[in-house]
């Protein structure tokens, strides 16, 4: 009989924490390479990378996942659980994970710091602003999105066509009523008047600035070739041209630096940006990437949803543009995910058999990049040993390297020993990486060889806007840049009713939009939004303080 264990919120808060700064030695950074902030968060300063510089890197294991029913599957504690289970075998592991965007927390899916005993502290901090990263994100990109209206009230010396802006002021919250808006109202001195919109921070190309940028001098270079809109004349105009992005990165200095904590069982744990990965590319910072790639033996970063999502984006975008080479996959399933696909979320083995089609086709995306994958059966209350097993089995009739259950929820490290053993094992020998598409590709090209590699479309179809943008990024040299796909996570298509392994979908494309400053373009796919909204009962609803001021109804 399984024992009841306290809630993830209780065992954090019960939790005994130990000094950042012991948890940062260990670690091997020196005492001037982390600022303190409070006793158990610090920012890393990214001179360490310099320092290490000639030292060998640990292995790189993406975590990512099968495509998820709408309350995930897990991740977050999988990547803790395989870290903390890394750290039972005697292995020294670092965990980099994305930091918590408040909307989601308040919204369906609440706090992302894992769970149970396999969990990233502190976790309040954590899943509410943790050293204030995403609102100094914000704050750059609405004085960016400030400067730009006061530029055109105030004479407009670079002649920017209102009607061809495109850059959004952002919020970090789920606010569907921002998604289109009407600035400048109330006559000529509050500005022109012009349809505009918010998009949610993490998905705000100021975020994925911070996260794919090296040190502070390619910061402030990238958020200067930031394209806001055009002239009259069919001119870009950027940042610099704006003089703002001298401004926008002295209010990004400290965002920059990763914040190191630690996981319940005193790893340590880099947690820096946070975009996602259904609207943007889904992965912790690159800075923190090589941080922890010469910190540890092996680095676990968690990829944004399933092999599609984040993992598609972090093996095709940040390892490209990083230069980091992978070791190896843990794909996270579940049964119920597998029981959701299978058309019956309260079925047996049937639906399990029928869904697992699902994880047939994420695992063939793993390896059509030549990387092993190891399926980690995160185990949830209610599944049954003939359950799991049934899915260890599939997996490895699928193709998987190995496949072990993930119990750490309950049991903390010991309970994932076996899973860092099998992901020890698998990635022993470097692997045949390679890329979904080249960079000297066409445009449409890359989208279509995501589209049909990846997600397992017939081909792609580009809306008159879509196809437009195209031919003006190619004729901008933008062609070289890599692709970051925005469509839904519940579905491996762009139609988010097509559960399973569809086939017989073509992709439709209604926008490209080019982020000069990050590197990338992003195609918008069927109807994605780039700002999420709150359910009708979202997880706010049981957020509170008891009577003693702590923190209740988190999780």
């Amino acid at each position: 009989m399984r024992t009841e264990i306290p809630s993830s919120l209780e065992i954090a808060q019960a939790a005994r924490l130990r000094p950042i700064g012991a948890i940062a030695e260990e670690a091997g950074l020196q005492p001037d390479e982390y600022e303190l902030y409070g006793r158990h968060k610090a920012k890393i300063e990214l001179s360490v990378i310099d320092r290490l510089r000639s030292a060998s890197d640990g292995k790189l294991i993406c975590v990512t996942a099968i495509t998820p029913t709408k309350a995930g599957e897990g991740k977050t504690t999988t990547s803790v659980s395989l870290t903390q289970g890394l750290g039972a075998i005697g292995k020294r592991p670092v965990l980099c994970l994305r930091e918590a965007s408040v909307g989601p927390v308040f919204g369906i899916k609440g706090g992302a710091a894992g769970g149970g005993y396999a969990q990233v502290l502190p976790m309040e901090d954590l899943n509410l602003h943790l050293t204030g990263d995403i609102h100094a994100i914000g704050a750059a990109n609405n004085l960016l999105a400030a400067m730009l209206d006061a530029h055109i009230l105030h004479g407009n010396e670079l002649g920017i066509d209102p009607l061809s802006i495109t850059w959004r002021r952002c919020v970090d919250m789920n606010d569907r009523a921002l998604r289109q808006i009407v600035i400048g109202l109330g006559g000529r001195a509050n500005g022109y008047v012009r349809e505009t919109g918010f998009d949610i921070t993490a998905a705000s190309e100021v975020m994925a600035v911070v996260a794919i940028s090296r040190d502070l001098f390619d910061l402030r270079r990238r958020l200067g070739a930031i394209t806001v809109g055009h002239t009259f004349a069919g001119e870009s105009v950027t940042a610099e041209q704006l003089s703002a992005a001298g401004a926008m990165a002295v209010l990004l200095k400290d965002a920059l630096k990763p914040n190191l904590v630690q996981t319940i069982e005193g790893q340590p744990a880099i947690v820096h940006t946070g975009p996602f990965a259904n609207i943007a590319h889904g992965n912790n910072s690159l800075v923190a990437d090589l941080v922890g790639l010469k910190l540890g033996d092996y680095v676990v970063t968690e990829s944004g949803f399933g092999s599609d999502m984040g993992m598609e984006k972090f093996l095709n975008i940040v390892c490209r543009l990083g230069g980091l080479a992978p070791s190896g996959i843990v794909l996270v399933a579940t049964v119920r995910a597998l029981k959701h696909h299978g058309g019956d979320p309260y079925g047996g083995l049937d639906a399990i058999e029928l869904g697992a089609a699902n994880m047939h086709r994420h695992l063939e995306n793993v390896r059509r990049f030549g990387l092993n994958a190891v399926v980690a059966v995160n185990r949830f209350p209610g599944d049954s040993e003939e359950e799991i097993e049934l899915v260890r089995r599939l997996a490895l009739d699928y193709g998987a390297y190995a496949a072990e259950v993930n119990e750490a929820f309950e049991r903390g490290g010991a309970g994932a020993a076996a899973l860092a053993e099998a992901v020890v094992d698998a990635t022993r020998e470097a692997p045949s990486f390679d890329y979904t598409y080249s960079d000297d590709a066409p445009i449409e090209t890359k989208i279509e060889a995501i589209a049909t590699r990846v997600y397992g479309a017939e081909g792609i179809f580009l809306l008159k806007t879509a196809k437009e943008k195209a031919e003006a990024h190619a004729a901008a040299g933008l062609g070289p840049f890599p692709i970051c796909m925005a469509k839904t996570h519940l579905s491996l298509s762009h139609d988010a009713a097509l559960l399973n392994a569809p086939t017989d979908f073509t992709v439709t494309v209604r926008d490209i939009r080019a982020y000069t400053g990050a590197g990338w373009l992003v195609p918008l796919c069927g109807d994605m939004q780039t700002m999420p909204g709150l359910a009708e009962r979202p997880a706010a609803f049981t957020v509170d303080i008891d009577a003693n001021g702590r923190t209740v109804g988190l999780f």
